[in-house]
């Protein structure tokens, strides 16, 4: 009888013990992200969940080399037109998108000059875009100014003569 009491208190605590080792919950973020069907389904949790995904972005903002790919994205999303096609659906999206875009330019002066440039650029590979980059200028004379001293620049640079060898093929 004593040793059934020992017995069964033996296996009683072996089985407390038990539970308490298989119940130890470990979470590692790394190992959980190895599997692609992990990331897919960690991925779809925080898009499908509008607090996650703020809570995220928000996340992603403060951290840098997340900040420069977000961008990137954009960018991409902007020279593609799917940005456009997107906000051409949503006026408020457009609003936000226009007041986004101008406060990142007043707090980044080297994104300001990036952003217009490119669209400078991009504007000048068709007639099109030229002729609405005139009429712009026309209606902004800072605007005016600054493409002046940027053609200026590019004359002096020899920029403006490959620009016409490239015109001329």
């Amino acid at each position: 009888m004593k040793t059934m009491k020992t017995i069964s208190r033996t296996l009683m605590i072996i089985g407390i013990m038990g539970a308490f080792v298989s119940c130890k919950s470990s979470f590692d973020a790394a190992e959980t992200m190895e599997l692609q069907n992990n990331r897919q389904a960690v991925y779809q949790e925080i898009i499908s969940n509008p607090e996650h995904m703020t809570e995220f972005t928000q996340m992603a903002e403060q951290d840098q080399d997340a900040r420069k790919i977000m961008m990137q994205s954009h960018m991409e999303m902007m020279e593609s037109g799917k940005l456009m096609e997107m906000m051409k659906n949503n006026p408020e999206m457009k609003e936000q998108m226009k007041e986004n875009m101008q406060n990142m330019m007043q707090n980044n002066p080297e994104m300001m000059e990036n952003m217009r440039s490119k669209m400078t650029e991009k504007m000048m590979k068709s007639a099109e875009g030229r002729k609405k980059l005139m009429e712009a200028m026309q209606e902004n004379p800072e605007m005016k100014k600054a493409m002046m001293q940027e053609m200026m620049q590019n004359m002096h640079n020899g920029g403006m003569m490959d620009e016409k060898e490239n015109d001329k093929q």
